[in-house]
């Protein structure tokens, strides 16, 4: 049996193991599951070896990991926020000293509205970065155009600090798509094979082996990546030169969403 709790801080590693790696990142009110019990039988969950870290799956795309049980909360989240990032305030009033940093994507619970700004658990958000859970972008494009500039960060999935799999997944959950955390598995799942002369459009996914861009334009890419060390547009017959000469191979799948062509 388990449980879903949800995390309390604005971002968290997600480690392969207590105190190890970072493999992913999850943000305020993202839920994952946690063990009822330390029985390695339950659904493949176990509590760490120390009493302050816990093992877990992300709710989002099942992803386990560890966090530090300090990291966990419950309650009910029912908007998130939808601008780049925001503020949480102590008060209603612009001037107030900001509390806290979220990012795109964090979950927050609105109690009440209050002029400007939405009222949570945690403070004041303003109104006009916050969307309803049940109201989805239709183009994970511009959603990962908000990213544009972002620090590149291995394992990052946050405006703060991004990585290319992270960036495509932004941009399909924000628009209620499916997706799995790592450039692999979302070659394998996401949408239907593209041939190699079938023209791109905007939306499209093209892999490399540890990579993934989206097709801006049919000219553009937009990812994440290592060369620029931001989220950044590259033009597409140059990133594909680039990344064969620095010994990475040539795109493996060029793939489109179903739904947006």
């Amino acid at each position: 049996m388990t449980t879903t709790r949800l995390i309390a801080c604005p971002i968290v590693d997600l480690l392969r193991s207590p105190e190890g790696p970072r493999d992913r990142q999850l943000l305020m009110g993202e839920g994952v599951e946690v063990a009822d019990t330390p029985s390695p039988s339950s659904s493949g969950l176990t509590r760490g070896s120390r009493p302050d870290w816990i093992a877990v799956r992300a709710t989002r795309d099942g992803y386990p990991g560890y966090l530090p049980q300090a990291a966990l909360t419950g309650g009910t989240v029912t908007h998130r926020v939808s601008a780049r990032a925001t503020h949480l305030y102590p008060a209603p009033d612009f001037k107030a000293a900001e509390r806290l940093s979220l990012s795109h994507g964090a979950r927050l619970q609105v109690l009440s509205e209050n002029g400007r700004f939405c009222e949570t658990p945690q403070g004041y958000v303003p109104h006009a970065h916050l969307t309803p859970l049940g109201v989805p972008d239709t183009d994970p494009v511009t959603v990962a155009e908000t990213y544009l500039g972002t620090p590149y960060l291995w394992g990052g999935n946050s405006s703060f600090g991004i990585d290319c799999s992270g960036l495509v997944q932004a941009g399909c959950l924000a628009c209620g798509i499916s997706c799995p955390g790592d450039s692999g598995p979302q070659e394998q799942s996401l949408g239907e094979p593209l041939s190699e002369t079938a023209p791109l459009q905007r939306g499209d996914l093209l892999f490399w082996r540890g990579h993934v861009a989206w097709v801006s334009d049919p000219d553009t890419l937009l990812h994440a990546n290592a060369h620029h060390m931001a989220v950044a547009y590259e033009p597409i017959r140059d990133a594909i030169a680039r990344i064969n000469a620095q010994g990475d191979g040539p795109v493996t799948s060029r793939k489109r969403l179903k739904g947006l062509s």
